[in-house]
């Protein structure tokens, strides 16, 4: 879902006097009232066409409706008429890093940089804000302009920059999206923000970002909660306590959480939105499972419509489908949308709709139903990766459903990269991160055609992870003799039989609970013996084996064979 906030100074504060439609601008983009903001600054450039300023935060307030193209034409037209602005010269920069050239934003954003020197609050907090917001951003080039700003080093008196409570909020932004151990430092810039501002319900909200970003979740929800309580009117927070409880986590999914959250932020939201406080309203009726009175309001708000709101609203119809249970009308319009607007325009939340709505057609065509739940699960990752910022719960999605459709290979794909990202973020892996690889690989292993030795190895290289890892447990070991055995089902080069016999020391002190693991390490080392022709070993081991495998198939098959050349050799004599 997303975020309904978009990061705004309210410069009043900082800059000095300006005209009371522009401050009114600012405040309504600080509470998220972005029609309202528009239609102030539309009336600021009406009564002077070179008002860059005026430009500038009205192309803001067409980005927070999700206007992009407006905006971007709000931009230009701003240049047209003050082609030397810095701050129209980031906003264009700002459209550069929307349609992805990072490398003529770099350019715009540098070229205003070096016009204010670098100590403009706003210029800086333009810049930074955008690679903050925008996907393709540079969050360490954003930190670096608000260091510059607010570094006094050698600055003579007059020239000391006092920083305000935005710029310590755009320095938390900064550090909060380059994530990892930025993380506390974020916290402690919106703290020093809210000493300039202890009302600055944002710097708390944002907070609230830190601490969900690190799986601190009861403190995130504090920390929202508190937002709205020190500013009762602030809608970004009451937004983002909607959107935590709307999201499908198992510890986080409350729809009657969700939609007290949403009817509280609909009671301070821009009542001049009509367009987004009417899907809203759909949604709150989609949670009431009144799904036929959801889908009439969406599809009477579609001609009306900008393209991100047609987004929402068909994913909303399609929603309401799936939930009534008519799958096909929920296919029917969600691909109709999805090759109406293209691939690249797709949003995270429609493959992760497609998805289920794939998932759950069920045909009475066998060809038919496999190409269904194929498109099931390549909606399924497209989800996991079509977002910047890598989701571990989504990548372990993916994998396990990819486990429960028997795609034991593409299993282990996805559970290797849920281990990477694991690395990469520098939590712990259990060994159960290791076991889910190792086995998934193991099992994809086997197929109509043969053996796939690369699987053999992947898996191999997973369970010796797991066992340098946890050497302590007798896992690793064991599955590594398996993987390894499964290179030689005959027992002939015996190249299983290191990790069986570690296996072994640790287990065979509990033989009833390691049964079935010593029974099949037992035999392979058995076999390998026999085959080797070393009868006392094989003897050993065959008198481990069948106390607890009477029946054992390979010692009756050895005993059957040395019988059978006794016997020759008897007849032979």
């Amino acid at each position: 879902m997303k975020r309904k906030s978009l990061t705004i100074a309210l410069l009043a504060l900082a800059t000095g006097v300006m005209a009371q439609s522009v401050d009114d601008g600012l405040k309504h983009l600080y509470y998220g009232k972005y029609q309202s903001a528009k239609q102030d600054f539309e009336k600021v450039v009406a009564a002077k066409a070179t008002d860059d300023r005026g430009y500038y935060y009205l192309g803001l307030a067409e980005l927070g409706l999700e206007n992009e193209i407006a905006a971007a034409a709000t931009f230009q037209k701003g240049l047209q008429a003050v082609p030397t602005s810095p701050l129209l010269t980031v906003g264009a920069g700002r459209i550069d890093l929307l349609k992805g050239d990072a490398a003529a934003a770099k350019q715009k954003f540098e070229t205003a940089t070096a016009a204010t020197k670098g100590k403009n609050g706003e210029v800086a907090r333009a810049i930074a804000d955008a690679n903050t917001e925008v996907k393709a951003g540079d969050r360490a080039y954003a930190l670096k302009t608000m260091e510059t700003l607010m570094n006094n080093e050698g600055a003579k008196k007059k020239d000391v920059y006092n920083a305000t409570a935005a710029d310590y909020i755009e320095l938390g932004d900064a550090l909060r999206m380059l994530g990892g151990e930025n993380g506390g430092k974020a916290i402690a810039a919106y703290e020093k923000a809210l000493e300039v501002d202890p009302k600055n319900a944002e710097a708390i909200m944002k907070q609230g970002l830190v601490n969900y970003n690190a799986k601190l979740k009861q403190q995130a929800l504090g920390d929202w909660v508190r937002a709205t309580t020190t500013d009762p009117q602030y809608a970004p927070a009451f937004f983002e306590l909607y959107s935590f409880y709307f999201t499908q986590r198992a510890d986080q999914f409350d729809i009657p959480k969700a939609k007290e959250y949403l009817q509280k932020y609909l009671a301070v939201a821009d009542p001049t939105d009509k367009v987004g406080n009417e899907y809203y309203l759909a949604a709150i009726t989609f949670f009431n499972k009144d799904y036929d009175a959801a889908i009439d309001k969406a599809k009477s708000l579609l001609p009306v419509a900008n393209e991100a709101f047609q987004g929402k609203l068909n994913r909303l119809i399609g929603d309401a489908y799936l939930q009534k249970g008519d799958s096909l009308t929920a296919q029917k319009t969600m691909d109709e949308y999805a090759a109406k607007v293209g691939e690249a325009k797709l949003e995270v939340n429609d493959y992760k709709l497609l998805s289920e709505i794939y998932g759950r057609l069920k045909l009475s065509d066998s060809a038919a139903q496999a190409a269904n739940d194929a498109k099931a699960l390549t909606y399924l990752e497209k989800y996991a990766t079509s977002d910047t910022a890598k989701d571990a719960e989504r990548f372990e999605s993916v994998a396990k459903a990819y486990a429960a459709a028997r795609v034991y290979g593409k299993a282990g794909e996805w559970y290797q990269k849920l281990l990477d990202l694991k690395i990469e973020k520098k939590e712990n892996p259990t060994a159960v991160d290791y076991y889910n690889v190792g086995l998934n690989y193991y099992r994809g292993s086997a197929s109509e055609t043969g053996t796939d030795t690369t699987y053999l190895n992947k898996a191999d290289l997973a369970f010796g992870a797991l066992a340098e890892k946890f050497p302590d447990i007798t896992t690793g070991h064991y599955w590594r003799g398996m993987a390894n055995a499964g290179k030689d089902v005959e027992a002939k080069t015996g190249v299983a039989r290191p990790y069986f016999e570690k296996y072994i020391s640790m287990a065979e002190g509990e033989p009833e609970k390691n049964k079935a693991g010593l029974v099949k390490a037992y035999t392979y080392i058995m076999v390998y013996y026999y085959n080797t022709d070393d009868k006392a070993n094989m003897q050993k081991f065959m008198d481990k084996v069948l106390p607890l495998d009477p029946n054992n198939e390979a010692a009756k098959a050895i005993k059957e064979n040395l019988a059978s050349k006794t016997t020759t050799g008897k007849s032979t004599k």
